[in-house]
């Protein structure tokens, strides 16, 4: 199956409404070190889009790209068992959104699915956002993204005094 591009996330935006325009870099975005390096800000303003699938349900998270998913906590969302809850490969990414890891927007998706907004992210009031490419992002007001992705902000990040990682 092919996959989207940044093409597709500009007409989504668009399509909203947003006036945001894609910008593109010469060095790649695709890790959110790699985004806040090329663009010039902290780690936690860029927006991880991370594609989960709960059980069967596929779903998108959008985190703080310095904080990490607790599988416990999705679960517990999902009243499933945390073993339940597992990140898509490539190839189920770009089946249900429509794009590779690394580019995974937080529009212009494939098919609608769900979207949690981890709470983490609101403690920047502009935030950037993958574009459908590994060199491109959005700058977007946090309170716009909330608004358009119409995702349900949540607690889905690891607590900071816990050791485990995912």
């Amino acid at each position: 199956m092919e996959s989207l591009t940044s093409q597709d996330v500009q007409a989504a935006l668009d399509a909203l409404g947003t006036g945001i325009r894609i910008q593109t870099f010469e060095t790649s975005t695709a890790t959110s070190a790699e985004a806040a390096a090329s663009i010039g800000t902290t780690l936690g303003s860029i927006v991880k889009s991370l594609v989960f699938i709960a059980d069967t349900q596929p779903l998108v998270i959008l985190a703080s790209g310095d904080q990490r998913i607790d599988t416990r906590k999705l679960a517990a969302l999902y009243n499933i068992g945390r073993k339940k809850v597992k990140v898509a490969t490539m190839e189920e990414c770009v089946t249900i959104v429509g794009y590779a890891p690394g580019g995974v927007p937080p529009v212009g998706h494939r098919n609608r699915v769900p979207i949690l907004i981890d709470q983490t992210l609101g403690r920047y009031e502009m935030v950037y956002a993958a574009a459908g490419a590994p060199n491109a992002i959005f700058p977007i007001p946090y309170a716009k993204l909330v608004e358009i992705t119409a995702g349900q902000v949540a607690d889905v990040a690891i607590d900071a005094s816990e050791s485990e990682t995912t």
